[in-house]
């Protein structure tokens, strides 16, 4: 293969995995078989570039599907990334380099459009999970009240107040708690904000995606609570196989962008 092919080939290896939902891929395991690309390198490692540290190939820089260098700020992030090349067998998997599609993530759709990725976030964070409660049975009114409630004190601290309502009819938020939420968005860098977004979708809640990617939780804290729903329905109907398999797969990924966001120190 010549290098430009292998320029290509890098680029284009986590187009596989555009549009494509995880809990699609949960849900139906083996209904199709996808034509991966055959690994045609022997060594992956970190090097500096510019300033960051890129991901090499042989010696040669790996390209983001945009066709930019994936470069990461922090020498421990870029171990990782090389090491999740490095792990790959015959074939290249996308679905296996969590850090790398996020890293991707950050250079190609975070970087370009800071402004409405952050908007986006705030978005979600009018309709937060924490926000709308059970209004029976009371086991589980209480069990919410006691896992999220101390999350909404926190956000609270950081000038983030959100309004608690039972049932599903929307209320809106203060636009202050907003403003201030999407502040504190704004301070972070574009690999902080793609694993807080990754973290936001994963758990539902722009709070608990917040408090993973500021260490106020740990991801597999942050799961347990964003799911006490799924959980506690379980308790009651018994086990659901495929609902097992969804969350464990939701469950890895999350706890893969935590594991992102603490590499970035």
């Amino acid at each position: 293969m010549t290098d430009d092919n292998n320029d290509e080939t890098t680029a284009a290896i986590f187009d596989l995995a555009r549009n494509r939902a995880l809990d699609e891929q949960v849900a139906h395991p083996g209904r199709e078989k996808r034509k991966l690309p055959k690994r045609f390198y022997r060594k992956a490692e970190a090097g500096p570039h510019e300033g960051g540290f890129a991901i090499l190939l042989d010696g040669r820089i790996v390209r983001t599907p945009s066709k930019q260098p994936l470069a990461v700020p922090v020498p421990a992030l870029a171990e990782a990334l090389a090491a999740e090349w490095d792990a790959q067998q015959d074939e290249i998997d996308p679905r296996s380099m969590r850090l790398t599609k996020l890293a991707n993530t950050a250079i190609d759709l975070v970087a370009p459009r800071r402004d409405q990725v952050i908007a986006e976030i705030v978005n979600f964070a009018g309709t937060d999970l924490l926000c709308y409660r059970a209004e029976a049975p009371d086991a589980l009114v209480e069990r919410q009240a006691a896992l999220w409630d101390p999350l909404l004190g926190w956000a609270a601290e950081q000038g983030v107040s959100f309004t608690v309502t039972s049932g599903l009819m929307h209320v809106p938020q203060p636009q202050g708690s907003l403003d201030a939420y999407g502040r504190t968005v704004a301070a972070l860098d574009p690999f902080r904000i793609a694993g807080l977004h990754n973290a936001v979708t994963l758990t539902g809640s722009a709070i608990l995606g917040l408090a993973v990617a500021l260490g106020r939780l740990t991801p597999e804290e942050a799961f347990d609570i964003a799911h006490l729903d799924e959980h506690w329905q379980m308790e009651i109907s018994g086990r659901d196989e495929e609902e097992e398999a969804r969350l464990a797969a939701r469950r890895a990924e999350l706890l893969e962008t935590g594991r992102f966001i603490a590499l970035l120190g």
